[in-house]
Parts: C-alpha cells; sequence; structure tokens
C-alpha cells in the first residue's frame, strides 16, 4: 500500500465532503501497511505482512449521526459512500449528547516517523526471532515471542474548516522463555518509534537469564513486602490511574477521583510529593499523534505534579456543561524518576522481593482504584542488596494510589508499552496468597 501523503490525504478528503448535503460532515482518512513474525517453541511458526487503506464518512442532520466506511477511493464509490452516511443519519435516533464538528485547532508538530521502521524486511524480522531462539536452546530453555512493526498515515477533515495529517512508526517485539524443565520463566517487551533503538540482542537476553534465574522458586509467605518494581510490572497499574482520571466519573461519584458533596480532587495531594505525571505528544523518547479521532489537540498536559491532581480529562459534551476545557485523555504517559538504575534500587534494599512483570490486572474497586492481578516470568528475593533466590508467584491487592503513596526510591524512567516508567522501590505492596503459575 502506498504512503498517504499530507497532499493526498487533503485532495482525498475535499473531494469526499465536497459530496456532502448534510448539515455537517466529518471524513477520515488512513493508510497503514507493516509485518509480523510469531514463534513458539523454538522456532517460527507465522509471518506476514498486511498493508490496508479505509475512508470513514460521517454525515450530521441535527443530532442523528450516520457513518460509512469504504476501502475505494475513486470518485464513484466516495459519492456512495457519502450518501450512504446521509441516509444512515437520518435514520438514527438523536444523540442527546453530540457535539458539531471542531473548528481548526493548532497542533504541535511530533517527530513520530522513521523511513528505517517503515522500510523493515522480512530477513530483519527472521533475524530479531532468532536473537531469541538461538541462545535459548543452547540453555536447555524455549523461547516464544511476536515482533510487529508498521507505518500509518491518516487524516482527517469537517465541514467546519478542520484539517490534520499524521504519520507514525512502530516496532514492538516481546519473548518468553521457559526452562524446559518447566521451572523457570522470563519475559521481555520493548517497543519504539525508530527500529534503530532495538537491540534485539539484549532484548532477548533479558527473557533468557530470567527464565535461567527462576527457576525452582522456593515459596514464601504472603503478607505486605518491600518490592522493587521493574517499569513493565508498574506500567499497567500506572495507565489504569491515568486513564481513570474521567472528569465525568468523579463529578458523578463513581470513582477514585470523586470526593464528598459532589467535589473531586482536582487540586488536591493525591501521591508522595515525588511523583509527577504528564503527557506529551512531542516527546522525543515516545511521539505520538498530536490530535485525538475527534480532532481535539494533544498538548503538554500535566496530569500529576509533585503528587498534586493537576488536571482531569474531559468529553466534549461534558466540559461544555460543566463550563470546562475540552481536555483530551493522556496521549501517553512520562512518569519523571530519578537518575538510579535497576541494580542501584536491588543494591540499597535490606529485604524485599524484585517483581518483572504483573499479569491479568483486574479492577476490585474503581471508587478506591484497588486492583488484583498476579506476578509472572521472573519473581526474585532480595535480602542485603542482593537477588538471593527465585520465589513463587503471588496473587497481589493493591491500588496504585497506595502504591504511589508508598514510593520508597525511583529511578531513572524507560520506555515501556508507548509510556516512560521509572523502576521504583514500593514500601507495604500486599501479596495477598501464592500461585502456582511460573
Amino acid at each position: 500500500m502506498p504512503p498517504l501523503s499530507e497532499q493526498d490525504a487533503r485532495a482525498i478528503l475535499t473531494k469526499t465532503l465536497s459530496f456532502s448535503k448534510a448539515d455537517s460532515c466529518e471524513a477520515n482518512v488512513g493508510t497503514s501497511a507493516g509485518g509480523n513474525i510469531r514463534f513458539a517453541r523454538n522456532t517460527v511458526t507465522t509471518a506476514g505482512r498486511a498493508s490496508d487503506r479505509s475512508l470513514v464518512v460521517q454525515s450530521n442532520y441535527g443530532q442523528r449521526s450516520g457513518t460509512a466506511t469504504i476501502n475505494q477511493f475513486d470518485d464513484a464509490s466516495i459519492e456512495r459512500a457519502v450518501r450512504r452516511s446521509e441516509e444512515l443519519a437520518r435514520l438514527a435516533p438523536v444523540d442527546p449528547e453530540f457535539m458539531p464538528p471542531m473548528a481548526q485547532q493548532q497542533y504541535v508538530p511530533t517527530s513520530a516517523f522513521f523511513d528505517a521502521t517503515a522500510g523493515i524486511t522480512p530477513e530483519y524480522r527472521a533475524e530479531a526471532a532468532s536473537r531469541s531462539i538461538v541462545p535459548a536452546k543452547a540453555r536447555e530453555c524455549t523461547a516464544a515471542g511476536f515482533l510487529q512493526d508498521g507505518a500509518n498515515w491518516s487524516g482527517m477533515m469537517n465541514t467546519a474548516g478542520l484539517f490534520a495529517y499524521h504519520r507514525q512508526t512502530g516496532i514492538n517485539y516481546s519473548a518468553t522463555v521457559r526452562s524446559n524443565d518447566g521451572t523457570g520463566s522470563g519475559y521481555v517487551t520493548r517497543d519504539y518509534n525508530d527500529v534503530s533503538q532495538l537491540d534485539a540482542d539484549a532484548t532477548a537476553r533479558i527473557a533468557l537469564e530470567k527464565a535461567v534465574a527462576s527457576r525452582n522458586a522456593r515459596a514464601i509467605e504472603p503478607g505486605r513486602y518491600t518490592v522493587i518494581l521493574e517499569p513493565e510490572a508498574s506500567v499497567e497499574l500506572i495507565q489504569d490511574m491515568l486513564f481513570s482520571m474521567d472528569a465525568r466519573s468523579a463529578d458523578e461519584g463513581r470513582s477514585f477521583m470523586a470526593a464528598p458533596g459532589g467535589r473531586t480532587k482536582l487540586g488536591q495531594k493525591l501521591v508522595d510529593e515525588r511523583i509527577t505525571i504528564y503527557s506529551d505528544p512531542a516527546n522525543a523518547e515516545v511521539p505520538t499523534s498530536p490530535w485525538l479521532g475527534d480532532g481535539r489537540a494533544f498538548r503538554r498536559t500535566p496530569w500529576i505534579e509533585k503528587g498534586v491532581v493537576k488536571n482531569l480529562f474531559y468529553s466534549r459534551y461534558w466540559a461544555e456543561k460543566q463550563k470546562r476545557e475540552p481536555t483530551p485523555p493522556p496521549a501517553n504517559i512520562i512518569m519523571e524518576g530519578g537518575s538510579a538504575s535497576l541494580e542501584d534500587l536491588i543494591r540499597d534494599t535490606a529485604k524485599g522481593v524484585l517483581l518483572t512483570r504483573t499479569w491479568y490486572i483486574r479492577f476490585v474497586d474503581p471508587q478506591t482504584l484497588l486492583l488484583t492481578g498476579l506476578t509472572r516470568d521472573g519473581t526474585f528475593y532480595v535480602e542485603n542488596g542482593q537477588i538471593k533466590y527465585a520465589v513463587k508467584n503471588f496473587r497481589w491487592n493493591d491500588s496504585p494510589v497506595i502504591m504511589l503513596n508508598n514510593v520508597d526510591a525511583l529511578g531513572k524512567p524507560m520506555r515501556v508499552r508507548g509510556c516512560l516508567i521509572p523502576p521504583m522501590r514500593v514500601r507495604d505492596f500486599e501479596f495477598s496468597s501464592l500461585s502456582d503459575a511460573v
């Protein structure tokens, strides 16, 4: 599928809107191309490449909307899609929370596209897979994993005068290595916009070393422990917290951000003063789209600053109702930390548990943000600054709010799942029971 230039996107979208007879119309166009390779049992199982393109047309009559999607861009097909969306809009029920298309917005420039990533070859994917498979075989282990890369070009335009365009690349590589005796497991994941930042050898080595080191784990009693959390172990908890900072849920008393008397915790100290979390689509380490699907602009937005809640995110409807700015949800998550390495945090720990991954995380109570999940793929007991032995996995019950109030030390942030998260040492993390999972 050929790339979609800004000029191409503008031409297609202008033509689409020229066919509109509705009160208002919005169109989104996008193309994508990428490939993948999957391996298991120390051999490649599937590999492929895919490309796609689409044009989505939304027509509005008053508060009624209809949408049609096509993947052919000739004039006749585009006009049929517009007519179909108009037909559906006339049949649709009234949406009491409908918001009209937005006028032109100002978007920050981002550098999220890299030619090297867009040009990844099947040979590169096969070689990356071999970096996990070959060393695993040599250490009597079995590797499984997935590498996926892609490039996306997207644009949107509406009859209110808005036009937006963005292009982005990405690569994600994850691997799980199990010892052949079935007692040890290790996991690693890395993602980048620029493929040149991926060191496949070093990445694969992490999962392998964890698998070997976690064999024959010992059981220790559940309870409250000091834990050292690798970024992969904490990222999902922090994501769950940030994406629960919805203003409407807080205003209606349905979330952990609700306060007595119909108020919210905006402006209140929520976590330890060392915690600062923000989003920024133009951040050089985790660049992303400068606009949300409805056209709102992503900007550098502080969410928690020195422990204090600085912003909640609002839908356009709820922002208008509450007379607030329609702040979009986080474009990405960037948590500030320190300069210490993970090894430094371990070395400074008298007694604790090293968590390399948390998994199968579920909400227990949205109003306190209590979560539950399992540890997995390498859990280790630490004493006097050294990893002493592997321990059996746990089920845990804790809240990221409590976790970030119990922070003892923060390390240097690293990229994981499109976020920047530091390793951290946390007091009194609750393990509720043992788990038989490896």
